[in-house]
């Protein structure tokens, strides 16, 4: 049965698949009998009737894949995860089963791989021609790959075995490969392989991809190489058995070797440096493998001496690895004919990295304590580290061209950010000049807050230290604690990313919104002490005045837009509404108080008769009043132009007497007397706040608020009633006046 939904060299993502990432090795895979053949075992139902489109096998492709990991070091746990990758498509809960039949290491390994597949087969998508000229196709390709690797870096084995394969499957069918899947295998995978130092799997990759893309070429060369291949192969064979028996005749332990002929490594020499194919130097090529790095040089002296070096055809790589860790001799010389050949000298030790790089890391458990490759168990960390940085540089190799080809076209693509690497060797991506609070922030919002110190490969640096691309960052915190104020000053460069930034102004935020809300409480607790209205709910208290929550009361309370009076009118229980026979008897008054009893009013004619002002109009000097006699309850004053008092006065108008204002005795001060303000306005937030300042500053005691607002069509519409306290009406005027020019009020009136 035929499966068209996996791609040609891995299954794609199961819908149902939603892995949880594991950062792992597989040497943090717990042992397990049989491991390989259960897996297999595990796999071969679902998958052996399974093929790719491309025709294979998909379990013959799993076993090829296990095959070639096998081959360059990878371990049983490793080669036991291949099958498993493929068989995530067929299960209905990949993450559980796994899980559950192998353990969460292999299930996240499987996910991770089957995730990553997906991605790039998507990717694939696009023509090769496009991959080519567009840098953003290919760095974000690259990005994922890179991301994907770093939270298991078993992936990376994975991903080349499984692509070398598709290649060779390719090749023994006799099938032209995708354009975009060559171009891939050439220009990131072969790249990737190199960069972790397995040569084995880069050059038989690149020659295979190079098939593909340029078969004439590729055809012409394998010709060139076939032609004299036989005396070729004569001599060399001659001078492989010469040297090492010559070697060995000079006390210099050793065993010379024939090396492989690779044909894009030919052509790349031919291109770059402009040579016919007989000027390449390794078409003849000897590898000598030396006992030690003594060995080694004495070697190197021996061939200079036997024969002709060539000048400036001789690399030191033992004195000075590559940043890969690959350590070699390498040097041309010219035999008695004048034939160059390419001699590379080397230990066992140095060959086995070579040939296998990074996967020797997770071999060394296989191996024993003495390790595999050099790289013992105590060392494992500073190797993950090594291989983490050598993924760093492998994208960094790859985004150069396509990043200054982004740069031409104002795209900005790998140029502004970097990747660090945490303490558990985790790759985090950050802005291109984040510092070590940025870091923080993007482990996690509490340790950016609690963040005091950090370490960079280990040393102590400033908190506004820029971060480079691989460096190995710790954060070192306090127990509890906030941001600095400080990082949020631009010119101290504590914060880069918008993230930090973000986080930070929102634990300010938080901060002050915190004391603002405990300053409203305490002001509200002790009005309700005052009132004796201890007993009340807070929050019933805040949806009577129209609010969701106390806490919004609180907050409006403690930001001063909302007046202490207003809480207090609704509290206190309205007054009954009088007709014009039951005025309530006005208190004797104080100074600061309205007059009632006889001080500040005078009936004309009379004698000294209780008086009492009207609330309807809430007269005040220097109003022309008049006095309406009322029953049992003396004498009320009204304003002249009051509708109420006019309408009383109709009905008896023998009752209506004469009345003045008095004035104030020798001695006493001055009375007030209370009005109404009629306020309409736009509605916004602070209003309430800016008319009763506007209150205080012109002295005028405000001693009630009634608020209400409404939308319309112009936004909203706020209806006020303010109570204040003057001893002249004129002067109410002017405070009117001022209060008009407030923002939004559009009428200010006395009731």
């Amino acid at each position: 049965m035929k499966s068209n939904v996996l791609g040609p060299d891995g299954p794609t993502a199961s819908p149902n698949s939603n892995a949880s990432i594991v950062t792992a090795t597989a040497d943090s895979v717990p042992d397990q009998p049989h491991a390989l053949a259960r897996a297999r075992a595990f796999a071969e139902p679902l998958i052996a009737s399974e093929t790719f489109d491309t025709g294979e096998n998909i379990l013959a492709h799993a076993d090829a894949v296990a095959a070639i990991l096998k081959s360059i070091g990878g371990s049983e746990a490793m080669q036991a995860a291949t099958y498993l990758v493929h068989s995530c498509q067929h299960l209905t809960k990949p993450l559980e089963v796994i899980t559950k039949a192998f353990g969460a290491n292999y299930a996240a390994l499987a996910m991770e791989t089957t995730k990553l597949v997906n991605v790039q087969r998507q990717a694939r998508t696009v023509d090769a021609k496009q991959l080519l000229e567009d840098p953003a196709a290919q760095t974000e390709n690259v990005r994922k790959m890179l991301l994907a690797f770093s939270r298991d870096l078993r992936v990376v084995m994975l991903r080349l075995a499984s692509r070398l394969q598709t290649l060779r499957h390719y090749a023994a069918t006799k099938q032209a490969a995708p354009q975009s899947l060559a171009y891939e295998s050439l220009h990131v995978f072969a790249p990737l392989a190199n960069r972790l130092g397995i040569w084995q799997v880069k050059w038989e990759m690149e020659d295979l991809a190079f098939r593909f893309l340029e078969p004439d070429t590729y055809k012409e060369t394998a010709r060139l190489l076939d032609e004299k291949r036989l005396e070729r192969e004569q001599f060399m064979e001659a001078l492989r058995v010469q040297l090492e028996r010559e070697l060995n005749k000079g006390g210099i332990a050793a065993l010379v070797q024939g090396r492989p002929k690779h044909i894009y490594s030919i052509v790349k020499k031919m291109r770059g440096k402009s040579l016919d194919f007989d000027q390449v130097f390794d078409i003849r090529a000897l590898r000598v493998i030396a006992a030690d790095v003594k060995g080694c040089y004495a070697a190197l002296g021996f061939v200079h001496s036997r024969f002709t070096p060539i000048e400036g055809e001789f690399d030191d790589y033992i004195a000075k690895p590559k940043s890969n860790g690959y350590q070699s001799l390498h040097t041309v010389v010219r035999d008695e004919a004048g034939r160059a050949v390419e001699i590379q000298i080397r230990t066992q030790a140095m060959h086995d990295h070579a040939e296998h790089g990074v996967a020797a890391h997770w071999a060394y458990k296989e191996a024993g304590t003495k390790g595999y490759g050099g790289v013992s168990a105590s060392s494992e960390y500073d190797a993950k580290i090594a291989v983490l940085r050598q993924l760093l540089a492998w994208e960094r190799d790859l985004s150069g061209p396509a990043a200054a080809r982004a740069r031409e076209a104002n795209k900005g693509l790998f140029e502004d950010r970097i990747y660090v690497l945490t303490p558990d060797a985790a790759i985090v991506e950050l802005p291109q000049g984040a510092t070590a609070v940025d870091f923080a922030y993007s482990v996690h919002t509490n340790v950016g807050h609690r963040c005091r110190g950090a370490r960079i490969d280990g040393a102590m640096v400033p908190l506004n230290t820029p971060l480079q691309n691989g460096q190995t960052v710790e954060i070192i915190t306090v127990k509890d604690g906030g941001p600095s104020r400080d990082w949020l000053n631009p010119e101290l460069g504590f914060l880069s990313s918008h993230r930090a930034k973000s986080k930070v102004r929102a634990w300010f935020n938080a901060l002050e919104m915190a004391q603002t809300v405990a300053r409203g409480r305490e002001a509200v607790e002790k009005l309700l002490q005052r009132e004796g209205k201890t007993a009340m709910k807070l929050d019933d208290l805040a949806v009577q005045l129209g609010f969701k929550a106390a806490d919004d009361l609180f907050e409006v309370v403690g930001k001063d837009e909302l007046s202490l009076r207003t809480i207090e009118t609704m509290l206190r229980p309205p007054e009954p509404v009088l007709t014009q026979d039951d005025y309530v008897l006005a208190k004797k008054a104080r100074v600061t108080k309205p007059n009632a009893k006889g001080g500040g009013v005078l009936v004309v004619g009379m004698g000294s008769l209780l008086t009492q002002l009207a609330k309807c109009c809430k007269p005040a000097p220097p109003d022309d009043i008049l006095g309406f006699v009322t029953k049992g309850k003396g004498v009320s004053i009204h304003r002249s132009d009051c509708s109420n008092f006019r309408n009383m006065a109709s009905g008896s108008p023998d009752r209506v007497i004469e009345v003045e204002w008095s004035s104030p005795k020798a001695g006493e001060g001055s009375s007030v007397y209370p009005v109404d303000v009629s306020i309409e306005a736009s509605d916004r937030q602070g209003l309430l706040r800016d008319i009763s300042e506007v209150f205080a500053k012109e002295k005028m005691n405000v001693i009630g608020v009634q608020t209400q607002s409404v939308k319309d069509n112009r936004g909203g519409t706020a209806w006020m009633t303010f109570t204040v306290e003057v001893a002249q009406s004129g002067r109410l005027g002017q405070v009117l006046g001022i209060v008009a020019e407030v923002a939004g009020v559009r009428s200010a009136r006395r009731r």
